[in-house]
């Protein structure tokens, strides 16, 4: 089986997106994108990115059965843009994987039913009164409460996020709550009981915001300028 592109190859299909196949049970656990060899470096491997992840762990126990890890090109000879949108779309699709990240765009433009996406558009759009910061809980709030799922853990600028007189989470571009936090500490097992420790990021301890202050932003919309497409980034300010 080939394992390498050759140059010309690796030219013509240009940037692509890939899925790594479990051959034991023939389950995709992780959808990525690049270019040139990477979908071989990764399969095998042979990244050095997220070394202690769920997705590295599968490799190495399908590496120790004695086999090798398959995979698909799923499509091929786009540009960068178009990549990104191929493999977010990918990532909904395949419930389960090991990716960390959702794909590019997820956090406001990912998969909702018809009925999220008319109440959605038909919201009117939040006039930011406070210095807000805007935290999207797509992935976390249907497992937990909302403060849990918006308190921890984020990559944030600690100084940043201490300017905050408000956090809002979203979800798919709408504001669903409304918090203040009284103190951003690092995200581990100490400050939070009953969750692992994760270096480099912080959480906060505070409590729901006042009437007054949910009134003004739950259930507006983000203003276009806060949802860049393609945009992974859960955390944004709405101050400079």
């Amino acid at each position: 089986m080939n394992d390498k592109f050759n140059s010309e190859v690796a030219q013509k299909i240009q940037h692509y997106v890939y899925r790594l196949i479990d051959p034991r049970n023939g389950e995709t656990f992780y959808v990525g994108r690049g270019q040139n060899n990477r979908v071989f470096d990764h399969a095998r491997g042979e990244l050095t990115d997220e070394s202690g992840s769920q997705k590295m762990s599968r490799i190495r126990e399908i590496k120790l059965s004695g086999l090798k890890v398959s995979h698909v090109i799923h499509r091929h000879g786009m540009d960068k843009p178009t990549a990104k949108d191929v493999e977010a779309a990918l990532i909904e699709a395949y419930p389960g994987l090991t990716n960390i990240m959702g794909g590019d765009g997820n956090n406001d433009f990912g998969v909702m039913h018809s009925s999220e996406i008319i109440k959605k558009y038909s919201a009117r759009i939040a006039i930011f009164e406070h210095k807000a910061l805007l935290i999207s809980v797509n992935r976390s709030a249907s497992e937990r409460s909302l403060y849990e799922a918006t308190r921890s853990a984020w990559k944030i600028n600690l100084k940043k996020a201490e300017q905050a007189e408000v956090i809002l989470p979203t979800v798919h571009g709408l504001i669903v709550g409304a918090f203040f936090a009284n103190q951003w500490l690092p995200a581990t097992t100490e400050n939070f009981p009953g969750k692992e420790t994760i270096e480099g990021r912080y959480g906060f301890v505070g409590s729901e915001s006042p009437v007054e202050i949910s009134k003004l932003y739950v259930g507006k919309r983000i203003p276009d300028e806060y949802r860049k497409r393609g945009a992974s980034n859960p955390i944004r300010y709405t101050w400079d």
